[in-house]
This record gives C-alpha cells, structure tokens and sequence, in this order.
C-alpha cells in the first residue's frame, strides 16, 4: 500500500509531466501560429497591391475586383482572428 509520501510523489512527477507536455504543445501552437500570421502576412501584402490600383476606379470591372478584395479582406480578418486565438490559447 502507497504511503501518502509516494502519492504526493507520484502526484508531483505526474503534475511534471503534465506540464512538461503542455509546454512542448504551447510551443507547437505558437508556432503554428506564427505559420498562420506569416501566410496572412503576404497575403495582405498581396491583397495591398492588387487594391492600390483599383481604389480610386469608377468602372464596373473594377467594382467586381473591388467586391473580391473584400471577401478577400474579410477572410484576411477572419484568419488574423484565428492566429490570436491560437495564441490566446495557447496561454491559457
């Protein structure tokens, strides 16, 4: 039969342990993160210089890409929303 110092042994090693994996998972999720915000990163770039020439055209074919750069921009937000809340997560 365990002694009470051999479970709060086998507690401690087991709250290590427990740690020692959310650390490395911490880890991993941040860098998924970092992932994510380096993709969203050049697409914003790209979506900046495809807006650029667009922004001040009154045409109709431009108001079509004007209507792309918005749903591309709304996904933009929605994925900068997805990498701080990995990283809100992640701290938790």
């Amino acid at each position: 039969m365990a002694t009470e110092q051999e479970k709060l042994d086998d507690l401690v090693t087991g709250l290590k342990q427990q740690r020692d994996h959310l650390r490395v998972r911490m880890h991993l999720v941040e860098m998924e993160a970092k992932q994510e915000y380096n993709r969203l990163s050049e697409q914003l770039d790209k979506l900046n210089s495809q807006y650029e020439p667009v922004r001040d055209a009154a045409t109709e074919s431009a108001g079509e890409v004007v209507a792309a750069l918005m749903l591309a921009a709304e996904e933009m937000g929605n994925g900068l929303q997805r990498v701080v809340t990995k990283i809100q997560e992640s701290k938790s």
